[in-house]
């Protein structure tokens, strides 16, 4: 798509090219369903209207909307784009599979770092009133890791979810 975009529209400078092929692209995310065709059409449709109201946004354009090199300029780009988004709806589901394994990845390393840590002063004090709350005996602190002090507030919690919420 980039490539194209430096072929097409010679005749405009770079921030008129820049807005057009913005406003081209969007046009085109929201009609996916339309052909080429269509939404060219769409598109000059609704440019001629607004320059016969003088609000036009793109008012370089007056010039040049009916020339052929610019129909066959625009064509190619908004065909680019469907060919993008359609490429972008493709991947989709490889994407959200990459990003969930990445998430589990994260929490693994988490994890591995934990395992390594020993607990914090906060985790030890919150561990040490469940124990008394609830009345169960409390395991090895000096040898436990961060980890599975979490892991046993974790289940304590789980064994109580009903009454965890009344805790002071």
């Amino acid at each position: 798509m980039y490539e194209i975009k430096n072929r097409i529209y010679r005749e405009l400078n770079r921030v008129q090219k820049t807005g057009l092929c913005n406003f081209l692209r969007a046009l085109v995310k929201q009609n996916m369903d339309l052909s080429v065709d269509e939404i060219f059409d769409k598109f000059i449709e609704d440019e001629r209207y607004y320059q016969e109201l003088n609000v036009s946004k793109f008012e370089f354009l007056t010039e040049i909307l009916d020339k052929d090199e610019f129909a066959h300029d625009t064509k190619l780009y908004i065909k680019e784009c469907k060919k993008y988004y359609e490429y972008k709806k493709s991947q989709a589901p490889i994407i959200a599979a990459n990003k969930e394994f990445e998430k589990k990845k994260r929490k693994f390393l988490q994890d591995v770092k934990m395992s390594k840590e020993k607990p914090t002063k906060k985790q030890l004090y919150y561990y040490e009133k469940l124990c008394k709350r609830y009345n169960i005996n409390e395991i090895d602190i000096e040898t436990a890791s961060r980890l599975d002090l979490r892991n046993e507030i974790e289940r304590i919690l789980d064994e109580h979810s009903g009454d965890y919420k009344n805790f002071n």
